[in-house]
């Protein structure tokens, strides 16, 4: 019996189902920011994309990362958060429950948790993988930032 091929002569791939309570901590963590790997090379064949959840606790901000060469796209579940950026990371966009996000490769950024009251939690996918560049020794101003209940 031969095997069926999709339009491009590859072997098709199985359909899979990653259940929420069984994902895994993705590789490649930034302290305070877990993410948690639904669609990606530990659970399914992809190639070429990562896709998981983000949690971020009340109060709690990440350190400062960047994601190498990949393009990041977020939707925000539930929550209000924020992301830092630029010279000393004293850029701030604010963004909330609905909304969606896209950091461009190696930009370094902080993102935060901006509610008094409830976590942070997002959808994020990356191409070409869930690259994580953990950075040190970082001069970060002291803002200002605007928390809600």
């Amino acid at each position: 019996m031969s095997e069926t091929l999709d339009p491009l002569g590859r072997p098709f791939k199985r359909i899979s189902v990653q259940r929420k309570d069984e994902l895994p901590l993705a590789p490649g963590q930034t302290a305070k920011a877990q993410r948690y790997s639904g669609v990606s090379v530990e659970t399914t064949d992809v190639v070429g994309l990562w896709f998981g959840r983000v949690h971020t606790a009340v109060g709690e901000h990440s350190d400062p990362h960047h994601h190498g060469e990949a393009e990041t796209g977020g939707f925000v579940m539930q929550g209000r958060g924020y992301i830092r950026f630029g010279e000393r990371y004293d850029e701030v966009m604010y963004f909330e429950q609905g909304d969606f996000v896209y950091v461009p490769p190696f930009v370094p950024h902080i993102e935060g948790n901006a509610s008094r009251s409830e976590e942070l939690i997002w959808l994020t996918t990356r191409n070409p993988d869930n690259i994580v560049v953990n950075l040190t020794d970082q001069d970060i101003s002291d803002l200002e930032l605007e928390y809600t209940d």
